[in-house]
């Protein structure tokens, strides 16, 4: 196994004209509402489930375990409820699905028309949710918003990539993830205002206001032009000059458009890019589109998102004072994103994985042990006192900047960066997909495992934290500043990966 290295700069050489133009950066905005909607999605229902309105309706087992109407229940299980669950989960399921048919939609009719499409299923399922009255009309809404993010998630980080000029790319595309905090901040304070409603249908507002993102994707995605790379992929060479003009702010973009003919052909060579990427070429791009989503999830993050407010309730907060714990921790989520935007072209993307890791883990480590003295086994901690209160709440908040300035951003915008062009949008999907597949399986299973784990389950993603952090010390090379069509010089120069990647006919005389 080869020890890390750091491969920094412009490794291929090319310095291709331009600037950060105004057209780029609205653009890269625009397409970014896609982590908007994502992020929406996050928040609201963890806060919805929280509810006691909406439990009494729809999971009137969970609000008797939760007001021990029956039996008195041990504190980490009130929420025990598999069926709940699957309201939260079954939108990552679908997602998971729809992300690998968004793949042939980007490839042959661009990505604008896959982040329309996922406006367009997210509103439905927006509307479902809002005026549901049965558990299965929650279900269908939950997976047509499924399919919506699966389509916004395989489309946009690609996007944004492909658009912003290589200097920028890691701050632009950072947007994605900053809306997605957005977004989730958003829904904890709409959670928080909306639970406060006395009739007790403050849940149909929170779901419906998922509505917003997605009619702001939809029309924001009707205006965007195509980027360069899926105009020149559909044959549209002139087309893609003249965007590419546009966005560069020059016209000495000659260089830059031979380099994207040049991979365009590449990829029109490989006529069934999934089985391509079982090859031993494109080895390091597999594992980097399995690995770093999975252990994005796997830090535990999402178990706070999901379920903060239940969280946050579980371990003895009210209910409007675990809405308002979870509007905290989420307005930190949004804050720390911006830190990362502004240090990611400067420091790079390895030092930020390597440090936010350990900050991580710290974090889970000390919360673990304020849960475990406080609550015990039976989860019964008697009266909480202020400080305490206090202090686990700015554990997790910690514990939330350090994932939200790095895993978070740098899960979405490295494997988008690192995929050449002929299995870009094949990888993606499995990038997308692995994601909701983990997102899934935790959400599905959290409550159980707070049931039967209890405060070692904070033990358990630490354990995670640590192994990925070997990984990427190991086997990430530093991407920072590399464009985006010479990455594969990045791969070759690595001390492990460079046994697997060898330079394609077309790159055979270029420099490296």
């Amino acid at each position: 196994m080869a020890g890390g290295v750091i491969v920094g700069g412009n490794v291929s050489g090319k310095d291709y004209p331009g600037k950060l133009t105004f057209r780029v950066f609205v653009t890269c905005l625009v397409a970014a509402f896609g982590g908007l909607i994502f992020g929406y999605d996050l928040g609201i229902s963890g806060g919805v489930t929280s509810m006691d309105p909406f439990l009494k309706k729809f999971f009137p087992d969970v609000y008797e375990k939760e007001h021990n109407i029956k039996a008195s229940v041990n504190q980490y299980c009130k929420f025990d409820s598999q069926i709940l669950t699957l309201f939260t989960s079954s939108l990552y399921l679908a997602a998971l699905v729809s992300s690998i048919g968004a793949s042939t939609v980007t490839r042959v009719f661009g990505r604008r028309l896959t982040m329309i499409s996922g406006g367009v299923l997210f509103l439905a399922g927006a509307g479902l949710n809002a005026f549901a009255q049965r558990v299965w009309m929650l279900i269908v809404g939950r997976l047509l918003l499924g399919c919506g993010i699966g389509c916004s998630n395989q489309s946009v980080p690609i996007y944004v990539s492909e658009v912003a000029p290589y200097k920028y790319r890691g701050a632009l595309n950072m947007m994605f993830q900053l809306l997605i905090t957005i977004g989730l901040f958003v829904a904890n304070v709409l959670n928080y205002v909306f639970s406060k409603m006395e009739n007790g249908e403050g849940w149909r507002y929170s779901l419906g206001f998922a509505a917003v993102p997605a009619i702001l994707i939809i029309i924001g995605a009707i205006f965007l032009p195509d980027t360069p790379n899926s105009l020149i992929e559909r044959g549209k060479d002139e087309e893609a000059k003249e965007e590419l003009i546009k966005i560069r702010g020059t016209t000495d973009v000659e260089e830059e458009l031979k380099d994207l003919i040049a991979a365009s052909e590449s990829s029109k060579a490989v006529k069934h890019p999934w089985a391509s990427l079982l090859t031993r070429h494109y080895r390091p791009h597999l594992t980097m589109a399995i690995a770093i989503p999975a252990f994005q999830q796997l830090t535990g993050m999402n178990v706070i998102t999901f379920y903060a407010p239940v969280l946050f309730k579980t371990i003895g907060f009210g209910a409007n004072a675990s809405l308002m714990s979870a509007m905290i921790t989420g307005g930190c989520n949004a804050v720390a994103t911006l830190v990362s935007i502004a240090t990611v072209d400067k420091f790079g993307r390895r030092s930020l994985f390597l440090f936010g890791g350990a900050q991580m883990f710290i974090c889970q480590m000390l919360i673990t042990v304020a849960i475990a003295y406080k609550f015990g086994i039976n989860g019964n901690p008697g009266v909480l006192p202020t400080w305490y209160a206090t202090a686990v709440v700015v554990a997790i908040c910690v514990y939330v900047s350090g994932f939200a300035w790095s895993w978070g951003p740098l899960g979405w915008l490295v494997p988008s960066e690192i995929f050449p062009l002929e299995v870009r949008s094949a990888a993606q999907s499995i990038n997308v997909s692995t994601n909701m597949i983990f997102t899934f399986a935790i959400a599905q299973i959290f409550t159980a495992m707070l049931c039967h784990m209890k405060f070692g389950l904070f033990i358990f993603f630490a354990f995670f934290v640590v192994i990925m952090n070997i990984f990427i010390y190991k086997f990430l090379p530093e991407t920072k500043g590399v464009p985006i069509e010479e990455m594969h010089c990045v791969w070759q120069k690595h001390p492990y990966w460079k046994n697997f990647v060898k330079p394609a006919e077309k790159q055979a005389n270029a420099e490296c």
